[in-house]
């Protein structure tokens, strides 16, 4: 038991949030065994103090809490139930924080088989997880949640219980929904005025100063301006993944969201196009005009 008083953790999948909380608990004095299907993720963690474990089963082997931040539901299935997986040898006694962004459906099914389960949705980036500094959105059981939170507390700002096993997805498919809403929002803008002649910059520099524009958009008009979209923050595959599940969500209670269902259909586009591994901000490449369009 360290400092914190938080045994060791182990966590499951090293991309940019993963990684980003794996390096605070390291920072916080904890015990950290971490593991990634792409072993050359795991070496500036190692260099930090992390023991490298080959396969989930041995991350989570000795802890008292795993965070699994991999992409979606097959590879959470994957870590969990495949060979090597979390839950091959039986149940885990400890706490399993789910920090996949999955179908709530998903984190229920997967609840029979571990003992203390919660889902946790995070609002933040890779910086903010490093630091700190996320908003965490849980859902589980109540008394679960009070046990984790110390845990919780190291890894971010505020932490919010919602209620039930699948609340901290819903909640982070809802904000998720208005970023990928937004990110599109902007980008159609940016491409109607270069279509119609205006400069660019000049349009990005407006929006961003005439309070139409939210955080988001205003952080994401710097990836439009530069047209860098490599090195993501969030890439545009799991946002088109995480419309789909949003619309999904809406389809189950009957309810229609135009602006939802249209924001997946041109990410879905747009990860066809090969643009999936660059930032979500690179969805306004899915709009630019075609070859030989008319001005």
């Amino acid at each position: 038991m360290t400092r914190t008083g938080i045994g060791p953790v182990a966590v499951l999948g090293l991309g940019a949030m993963g990684a980003g909380l794996a390096t605070r608990l390291l920072d916080e004095g904890i015990q950290v065994r971490v593991w990634n299907r792409t072993a050359d993720r795991t070496a500036p963690l190692a260099d930090a103090g992390a023991h490298v474990a080959a396969d989930p089963a041995d991350a989570v082997a000795g802890t008292s809490a795993a965070i699994c931040a991999v992409a979606d539901g097959e590879a959470l299935g994957s870590v969990l139930h495949g060979p090597g997986g979390v839950l091959a040898e039986g149940p885990y006694p400890g706490l399993l924080l789910c920090a996949s962004t999955v179908a709530p459906e998903e984190v229920v099914q997967i609840a029979g088989d571990l003992p203390q389960i919660l889902d946790m949705g995070m609002l933040g980036n890779r910086d903010h997880a490093r630091d700190g500094e996320l908003r965490l959105f849980v859902g589980g059981d109540k008394q679960v949640f009070e046990a984790a939170g110390p845990l919780l507390r190291t890894l971010g700002k505020e932490v919010v219980h919602l209620g039930a096993l699948g609340s901290g997805m819903r909640m982070k498919l809802l904000l998720n929904l208005l970023m990928g809403i937004e990110v599109q929002a902007l980008a159609e803008a940016t491409e109607l005025a270069g279509a119609c002649g205006l400069d660019r910059q000049q349009v990005l520099k407006t929006i961003a100063g005439s309070g139409f524009a939210s955080p988001v958009m205003a952080f994401k008009s710097r990836r439009l301006a530069s047209a860098r979209f490599d090195d993501p923050d969030f890439r545009l595959r799991l946002m088109a993944k995480d419309l789909m599940l949003a619309t999904k969500q809406a389809a189950a209670v009957g309810l229609s969201l135009p602006l939802a269902t249209a924001a997946a259909e041109t990410h879905v586009r747009a990860t066809e196009q090969g643009l999936g591994d660059q930032d979500c901000a690179a969805v306004t490449r899915a709009l630019a005009p075609k070859p030989g369009t008319d001005k």
